[in-house]
């Protein structure tokens, strides 16, 4: 998990002695590549490997042990965080609902491969999104990277205030409706954990280009299970404001 970079990072800048109660710590790439020139693995210099922490389990050991999270704020500049910077994903305890796919053909491309996009597009023809959010006015609009607009809001232990602007989002499908925005982070794995960042960029990047309630969904296939999660933020200027409304599994079946 890129201990020993971190740990030469965190040394070079005294950052272990930085009081994150007062305010952030703010990091730039030009910093980070200083620190770790001597590095002889790629990974180990890279800043988008090292700033990638997306859950609790990818941080290295410093933020663990000091209860650190990072963030992006800007091309190139990061905020280190004291508190909570992650949403647990759980278990999904109720029974697994059968769900006739809406389409009366049987998808025969959308068996080949095992990507998290192919499965979040068959629950999406299948209509299982649009049947989830109980809203059959829904399509596809959004897809890939994008760029935020500039917005603040409240984050960690401290409730410190965070500037953000320009940050690259991606989100993995989004679909708008008569009345809302739904935008889903996809995952092909038993994720147990996601940084809230995920969610909360391009929820406040679309609810800033829309009138429309922006919804947020963590979607996942495991083995032959769909299984959805509904998330909100009940202040949209609070980043630790995230709450689960609701979840559930399904398995697909053809309609034929």
């Amino acid at each position: 998990m890129n201990h020993k970079p971190w740990q030469a990072i965190f040394d070079k800048y005294e950052i272990h002695k930085h009081d994150f109660s007062e305010c952030p710590y703010m990091l730039t790439a030009e910093q980070i590549k200083k620190a770790t020139e001597r590095f002889s693995n790629t990974n180990e210099r890279e800043v988008r490997v090292l700033c990638k922490q997306d859950s609790r389990e990818n941080r290295p050991e410093i933020f663990v042990k000091n209860n650190l999270f990072l963030l992006p704020v800007k091309n190139g500049t990061y905020v280190i965080l004291e508190g909570e910077g992650y949403v647990d994903i759980p278990e999904i305890t109720t029974n697994t609902n059968v769900y006739k796919s809406k389409l009366d053909f049987e998808l025969e491309t959308s068996k080949i491969g095992n990507s998290e996009m192919q499965h979040l597009d068959f629950a999406y023809a299948s209509s299982l999104i649009r049947s989830f959010m109980n809203d059959p006015s829904l399509v596809l609009t959004i897809r890939g990277r994008k760029y935020t607009p500039k917005f603040d809001f409240t984050a960690g232990r401290f409730n410190q205030k965070i500037i953000v602007e320009s940050v690259q989002t991606e989100v993995d499908a989004g679909y708008e409706g008569k009345n809302q925005i739904v935008l889903i982070e996809a995952k092909n794995s038993q994720t147990k954990n996601t940084i809230i960042r995920q969610l909360y960029y391009p929820y406040r990047q679309w609810q800033y280009h829309s009138l429309k309630k922006v919804s947020i969904l963590f979607f996942e296939k495991r083995q032959n299970i769909y299984s959805l999660w509904n998330y909100e933020f009940s202040d949209i200027n609070n980043y630790n404001s995230i709450k689960l409304l609701s979840n559930a599994q399904y398995i697909i079946e053809s309609n034929k």
